[in-house]
């Protein structure tokens, strides 16, 4: 099993240097916005050579219209109305839509390999916890868990034919075990459906406890991923408090104690 740590955690500055550095500095100092454009402009042949407004003046009352590298298609398609009209039809949530992710139609409507994906987020479409960087909604006493949940997405992903799929889910503290039986007992129901298909689950920290992080890892699923989210300094300020970097790095280390392979 591979343990994957989701972060987006960046080698900080240390010592003295850490106080002679300002935030503008950094700033300054790191990538432009300009640096994580790729791909032709729509009409245009490079940032350069872009004519629009990117802010509005002193005065302004028109409206800015969104640069051609901020659009995304609306999503069409058979595969992704198919996919939708599946998940409906089985009560399941994706992370595409809670999360309001703009690559949904590449996705769900076939990448360049001919191949539709989707996230399946498990346990509903509530979360217990409130970061401020998640779109998906907050709740301290969401539904129940749906029982029939981890047969149904198990049905949903051997029709699709996918040889891989990634789990994630809200967190669920009002739960007893934080719902790590119900993602485990997912995962046991998808090998049961296709015995070789790849499973990874993107877990929540279960509240630091070694005996749910054990049911989960000892699924038989095949990647054990936790999100990180951001550097120890910020996580504070991102994530909901009952989130703490420290937790975090121990459900990794939990999880390759329960399984070093």
């Amino acid at each position: 099993m591979r343990i994957r740590s989701c972060s987006d955690h960046t080698r900080g500055i240390h010592g003295d240097e850490k106080k002679k550095v300002t935030n503008k500095q950094k700033i300054a100092d790191g990538p432009s916005f300009e640096d994580f454009v790729t791909g032709e402009l729509s009409g245009e042949n490079s940032w350069d050579d872009y004519t629009g407004k990117l802010k509005r003046e002193a005065g302004d009352r028109q409206r800015l219209r969104l640069p051609p590298w901020l659009k995304r298609k609306i999503p069409t398609g058979k595969s992704f109305h198919k996919l939708k009209d599946d998940l409906r039809g089985l009560n399941l949530t994706t992370v595409c839509e809670e999360a309001r992710c703009p690559n949904i139609g590449e996705c769900w409507g076939t990448n360049k390999h001919g191949v539709a994906t989707a996230t399946i987020m498990l346990m509903g479409a509530q979360c217990t916890r409130g970061c401020r960087f998640c779109s998906v909604k907050t709740s301290s006493a969401p539904p129940p868990l749906d029982p029939n949940e981890p047969r149904n997405t198990a049905q949903a992903i051997t029709a699709w034919g996918l040889s891989y799929v990634v789990l994630t889910s809200v967190d669920r503290d009002d739960i007893a075990d934080a719902g790590a039986d119900h993602i485990a007992t997912t995962v046991e129901e998808l090998k049961k459906s296709n015995p070789k298909i790849l499973v990874e689950c993107l877990t929540p920290d279960f509240g630091g406890k070694l005996e749910r992080i054990e049911r989960v890892v000892r699924s038989n699923l095949d990647v054990f991923a936790h999100n990180i989210e951001c550097v120890e300094d910020l996580t504070w300020l991102v994530r909901d408090p009952r989130a703490k970097y420290r937790q975090s790095l121990s459900v990794l280390e939990l999880a390759k104690q329960c399984n070093p392979q």
